[in-house]
């Protein structure tokens, strides 16, 4: 307990440094100057809470969407701590977490209101301009956080975005384990899970590591978006080491995505 208090107290300061940091620096930087803080805060949060980091493969440099699994808030973080230029597309109730919001908010984050289908038509629009400007942004299809041990249905909706502006699409593999489990329970973000109840599990884990696996690219123009989600979502349950997706199970989940 003492030491997850401890590495509370840490995340939180830090967390206050980022925002000092995104009110006093960040207007007088220019992009290479933000996406250097980015990258610095994000590997700080991580090694704050106890959480080691691995990374495999290379993320594309320009004009990419990374599509990856979703386990909980942290992903974001594990991320930016490799590809600080990545812009997320993220859920519109993230703009209301305190301290959160401001950091979220300074690394450029697309934010989308699913159940509204005119938020989502303005967001895709968006998504493909800051694809077509060489700008990188992730989304995360499953469209909420799973438990890390399988892979929840994809929606297959933002996917146009790069189809419409021929931008390849980058598959990117997380996954966490502590020191007694290759899947850790700690990180899940699930069901009526609270911010402060995620941050205490994390902090009070023993021998976190999240490991980052960028997959090989696979090109979008003239795709068919379910099947585009359908070959992404096998590539990350490969990576993953699941069973491969039932091809006809997944075409009828992104039909009614």
């Amino acid at each position: 307990m003492v030491l997850g208090i401890w590495r509370l107290l840490r995340a939180v300061l830090h967390s206050l440094h980022g925002i000092l940091l995104v009110l006093l620096r960040f207007p007088s930087l220019d992009e290479a100057g933000r996406h250097a803080r980015i990258q610095w805060w994000s590997r700080g949060m991580l090694r704050c809470l106890g959480m080691g980091l691995e990374v495999q493969g290379r993320f594309r440099p320009r004009g990419t969407l990374i599509v990856a699994n979703h386990i909980s808030w942290i992903d974001i973080m594990a991320i930016h701590a490799v590809c600080p230029r990545a812009r997320f597309v993220s859920k519109a109730d993230v703009q209301e977490w305190p301290l959160v919001n401001k950091l979220v908010d300074c690394a450029g984050t697309l934010y989308i209101r699913r159940e509204q289908r005119r938020d989502a038509m303005r967001a895709m629009h968006e998504i493909a301009q800051a694809l077509k400007d060489g700008q990188c942004v992730a989304v995360f299809p499953e469209g909420t956080t799973g438990d890390g041990k399988a892979l929840l249905p994809f929606h297959a909706n933002l996917l146009q975005a790069a189809i419409a502006v021929e931008a390849p699409v980058q598959p990117v593999a997380l996954r966490y384990r502590d020191r007694d489990q290759a899947i850790s329970p700690a990180v899940e973000f699930l069901g009526d899970t609270t911010l402060a109840q995620s941050l205490w599990r994390i902090a009070c884990g023993r021998g976190l590591v999240v490991q980052v696996t960028a997959l090989d690219s696979r090109g979008s123009a003239h795709a068919d978006r379910r099947s585009l989600a359908a070959v992404l979502r096998a590539d990350l349950a490969s990576a993953l080491g699941e069973p491969a997706p039932d091809g006809a199970a997944q075409e009828a989940t992104a039909d009614a995505a």
